[in-house]
């Protein structure tokens, strides 16, 4: 078994030397969350699974699958701030978790707060690969090669990656969710890795996505790429993407649900329309 498939294990390269795995493995924290890793096995609920990345497929790409992992210094939220349009100097920045919306709830809310007052908020949704199989055998594999004995572990197990489920699951989640976030004039943003943001251009109708960012639209993807430093991993933001409630309906091939009370104004304009009303200088 390839002990290498794991590349993070408690947000630690596997790469590195001179980590103390013992004490790691004893506390089984996670810093992105600052409390202990919330990945427990079904068998044995007081372990932590405790891993972020893992590497697969041919060139053996480095594939996050924790979502905690994706908060790393908070940089996420940091480049969500300039979606905060009415967001001031001398307001607080707030980080809300899991936060109940019409057609679900949102992972996190950033907000401009002044005076103990919600000014704005943006909603930010996190989006990793779900695996198929365990990957709890290159774990342990992992943890022998460097000396630390381990109970019996399955050593035929596999894993392979969810592209199409978890593409598709997200997609529809953001379609249920955005119409909340545009009718209150505000944004949603879905914060993925680069790997699954190509498997989503690919296989889904992105030609209408633009990829110059607007910040009129109502929904925002921020791509990042886990990139090496030093002895670890950091993530990096390598694109951002935007569209409205009806490019996602589009994504998935949907129709746009007909917003009823944007129709009937509209009627009602063009039918007072004349060249009395037309605005002459």
């Amino acid at each position: 078994m390839e002990h290498q498939k794991i590349v993070e294990l408690f947000a630690e390269s596997t790469l590195c030397k001179r980590i103390k795995w013992d004490n790691l493995l004893t506390k089984q924290h996670c810093p992105f969350i600052r409390k202990k890793c919330v990945k427990t096995r079904k068998s044995e609920a007081s372990v932590a699974i405790g891993t972020c990345t893992v590497a697969y497929g041919k060139n053996n790409d480095n594939v996050i699958i924790c979502p905690h992992r994706l908060i790393e210094n908070n940089q996420i939220f940091l480049d969500c701030i300039h979606l905060l349009t009415l967001h001031e100097p001398g307001n607080e920045l707030h980080i809300i978790s899991e936060i109940s919306i019409p057609g679900g709830s949102v992972d996190y809310v950033l907000a401009s707060v002044k005076d103990g007052k919600v000014k704005d908020f943006a909603g930010i949704e996190l989006q990793t690969l779900d695996t198929t199989g365990s990957v709890w055998g290159y774990r342990q594999s992992f943890l022998e090669s460097i000396g630390i004995k381990q109970p019996a572990y399955d050593e035929n197990a596999t894993f392979g990656m969810n592209w199409k489920m978890t593409a598709k699951t997200i997609l529809v989640q953001m379609h249920h969710k955005i119409s909340t976030f545009e009718n209150l004039n505000k944004h949603l943003v879905l914060v993925l890795q680069n790997c699954l943001m190509s498997y989503m251009k690919k296989e889904f109708s992105f030609g209408h996505i633009s990829t110059t960012p607007k910040i009129g639209d109502s929904f925002h993807f921020h791509s990042y790429q886990l990139i090496p430093d030093s002895n670890k991993y950091r993530l990096s933001l390598l694109a951002r993407a935007s569209t409205n409630a009806d490019g996602i309906a589009r994504c998935l091939g949907l129709k746009a649900e007909a917003n009823v009370d944007l129709d009937v104004i509209l009627k009602t304009l063009e039918s007072k329309i004349s060249r009395k009303t037309l605005l002459r200088l």
